[in-house]
């Protein structure tokens, strides 16, 4: 079982940054992929970024150049780095795990999100 925290939401204005780090408990860190999903207001769930477990990156078009997810294998910590944020940046940011890469958001371990909130 893997449990992850998420924490670095907070209120930003627009063009500012803002890192999203989520922790994950247990002995399988290194070999899962790991992944960040947001949810805006009324809207679905959408992937954003993942990393797998040889540290190939994977990004939506929307936030492509402007986030950089990065793992810290030794701190069992993955991390999303948001920069040049935009007012539709604004959702809860979670952090999910699985055994392969997929965008299709199927995975095994969920954390509890963080809210981002980007003001205009």
């Amino acid at each position: 079982q893997v449990q992850l925290v998420e924490s670095g939401g907070g209120l930003v204005q627009a063009g500012g940054s803002l890192r999203l780090s989520c922790v994950a408990s247990g002995r399988m860190f290194s070999s899962l992929a790991m992944n960040w999903v947001r949810q805006a207001p009324g809207k679905e769930r959408e992937f954003v970024a993942a990393i797998s477990w040889i540290d190939r990156t994977y990004y939506a078009d929307s936030v492509k150049g402007r986030f950089t997810i990065s793992r810290d294998n030794a701190k069992n910590t993955v991390y999303l780095q948001m920069s040049s944020l935009k007012p539709e940046d604004t959702a809860v940011y979670y952090c999910a795990a699985g055994m392969t890469v997929d965008t299709s958001l199927n995975y095994n371990y969920w954390g509890q999100g963080t809210q981002v909130t980007v003001s205009s």
